[in-house]
């Protein structure tokens, strides 16, 4: 499928714009600093699948609507409609999948963080390729405080950052800025913020220039594969923590005091 240069819609929380040879995602829900939605999942998916057969796109760049968050992770309210072992699970495979189609797309994919990125919005930046920072950026994945583990999160992170600053982030739900972001190796760069996203952009056209065969088989080999196993066990482990009555306490008390 081609698209046509300049094009601007909407798939989701998915705002899609076209810049020559690089493709704008925008996750757009500011009004919950772009917090993800359960069908967020799918939809990424469908996109990445549609840009991977599109033959003009050549790169991506993934940032945040507004001035305050990248994304703040998933929506809490949603969990609290899932209600069964089964959805559960399958909310934790479908997030799983949808980390391991950004992580796995041929084409680069570059994050511009330009706020918040918090538990899932952590993840999907270390599923991208190349990160860079606003000078306002905070990344942390505080799942722990809720009774979970960023279940993506646990098996990239030690990768990118170590396992000793994975257990901080994930244990002590410590943040990080900006700059120790980058000391961290979670970001490349670190960029005032009303420039981010033109930077970005300029260096994804100097990305999308070089050769796509060559960047598609670089990433491959780049990247260390999540095994299946791990995988399995991580949605496994998620499931039972997310049906645990002390999760579903602590998930109850944060939305009654985000009520207040």
């Amino acid at each position: 499928m081609s698209l046509p240069d300049n094009l601007n819609r909407r798939v989701g929380q998915l705002d899609i714009a076209r810049h020559g040879a690089v493709t704008l995602l925008t996750i757009d829900r500011v009004d919950k600093h772009n917090a993800l939605t359960a069908e967020f999942w799918g939809d990424l998916r469908r996109v990445l699948t549609e840009l991977e057969a599109d033959q003009q796109t050549r790169a991506i760049v993934l940032t945040g609507a507004g001035d305050k968050a990248f994304c703040a992770g998933g929506d809490i309210a949603g969990f609290a409609t899932l209600t069964t072992l089964e959805s559960k699970r399958a909310y934790q495979i479908d997030a799983m999948n949808g980390f391991a189609a950004l992580e796995n797309c041929p084409l680069p994919v570059i994050a511009a963080v330009n706020g918040l990125a918090l538990g899932g919005g952590c993840e999907l930046t270390l599923a991208c390729d190349i990160v860079l920072a606003s000078d306002r950026a905070t990344f942390g994945m505080p799942e722990a405080a809720l009774g979970l583990v960023p279940g993506y999160g646990v098996l990239r992170a030690p990768h990118v950052i170590g396992r000793q600053m994975t257990k901080l982030m994930v244990m002590a739900s410590e943040t990080l800025d900006a700059q120790q972001a980058l000391q961290a190796g979670l970001v490349q760069r670190v960029i005032p913020h009303a420039d981010l996203l033109p930077k970005a952009l300029a260096l994804a056209e100097k990305v999308a220039s070089n050769s796509s065969m060559a960047h598609a088989v670089g990433k491959r080999l780049i990247n260390r594969g999540i095994e299946r196993a791990e995988f399995d066990y991580s949605v496994e482990a998620l499931t039972v923590l997310q049906s645990s009555a002390e999760t579903q306490q602590r998930v109850r008390g944060f939305l009654e005091r985000r009520k207040k």
